[in-house]
């Protein structure tokens, strides 16, 4: 319920923020939409730091469910009750495993939206070409509010998830990984939900590997250094596809 209404809530604020910061912008430079991202991220987060909105500091809470977790070994499945693993055991936990599920039933959810649906058709007209979209009879303005809410209704989601994980919020909690799921994206190829699905397990396991074998100051260098290469190799990510330009 909870995320149900995060989501509710962050589409709704989505929908003012593009009325209010990007329409205004519809026809200009991409560079002015994107500083206009960048100076809208910075307003929301500092605004939430606000004493009357949240807090600049800290703030726990407890979980809404028991974390438990389980241990793959050579004895099977075993519930660790406090008690140190074994070596040579993988642990996961149900965390873990709530936010995989939830978070692959989001993505297919979005993946049937995008190529199934009218609304998605439409979607990706515009993207392709905004101006032939509305020769087509395909409201612009009405589209791009609409994705602006899916996309952040999929953020508040992953917000509550986040949340879930780490039972402890700060106003600036999302800076960074906002980056990596930008990074994710552009790894993957901007356009290909598979892509982003990708990019960000390339990315994760990435990051995990080069903290537990190489250093942990380093991993996030590590992770963007594995971006710049494959954007070196294939400037349009793993999955995206070269645009070709017609006669």
């Amino acid at each position: 319920t909870v995320i149900i209404v995060s989501m509710v809530a962050c589409a709704l604020l989505a929908i003012v923020v593009e009325r209010v910061a990007y329409k205004p912008l519809r026809n200009a430079p991409r560079i002015s939409a994107l500083i206009t991202a960048i100076g809208v991220s910075f307003f929301l987060e500092y605004f939430a730091a606000l004493q009357f909105v949240f807090s600049p500091n800290f703030i726990t809470y407890k979980r809404p469910i028991n974390v438990v977790t389980w241990a793959i070994g050579a004895n099977g499945i075993t519930t660790l009750s406090g008690e140190a693993p074994p070596e040579g055991t993988i642990l996961f936990s149900n965390i873990a495993l709530i936010i995989i599920a939830t978070s692959i039933l989001l993505m297919l959810g979005l993946q049937f939206i995008v190529r199934k649906t009218r609304i998605g058709k439409a979607m990706r007209t515009v993207a392709y070409d905004k101006q032939t979209a509305r020769l087509m009879g395909i409201n612009a303005d009405a589209i791009i509010s609409t994705t602006f809410a899916i996309g952040a209704a999929l953020a508040g989601a992953a917000g509550m998830l986040y949340a879930i994980a780490f039972p402890s919020i700060v106003f600036w909690m999302g800076i960074i990984p906002g980056l990596k799921a930008f990074v994710a994206a552009v790894l993957g190829g901007i356009g290909s939900i598979p892509g982003a699905f990708v990019g960000a397990l390339i990315m994760g396991q990435a990051e995990v590997l080069s903290a537990a074998y190489i250093s942990t100051p380093l991993r996030d260098a590590i992770a963007f250094s594995i971006l710049i290469v494959v954007l070196l190799v294939r400037p349009t990510g793993i999955f995206g596809e070269p645009e070709r330009e017609k006669a």
